[in-house]
């Protein structure tokens, strides 16, 4: 099922609703998929100010995917930063994995 998310507080709704469907109390999501049960209510809730890493856990561990439609034409220019950013990455964990073998 597609919904249409306006604010943080359609995603703590989104969220709620699929971990009640797996009928799971919240302490017992939180543990399973390795958050507080603190940060998990703060989701639920709709909170402004959550830790977008741990959103995107919480996310993935029950089961709800984030898709953004973005407009025709941002569409090649999206393209064109995913590139870059994933060339920092690799960049980056080049100088990691040639960091570690100088400090080994």
């Amino acid at each position: 099922m597609k919904i249409e998310i306006v604010d943080s507080h359609d995603i703590g709704v989104a969220v709620r609703a699929a971990r009640k469907a797996q009928r799971l109390r919240q302490d017992d999501a939180a543990g399973s998929i390795g958050v507080s049960e603190s940060f998990l209510g703060k989701v639920e809730k709709g909170a402004e100010s959550v830790h977008w890493g741990k959103l995107f856990q919480v996310l993935e561990g029950l089961g709800v995917r984030v898709s953004v439609d973005i407009p025709e034409a941002a569409g090649e220019l999206f393209a064109s930063e995913e590139l870059k950013r994933y060339a920092r990455v690799e960049r980056a964990e080049k100088r990691k994995t040639a960091q570690g073998k100088t400090d080994g």
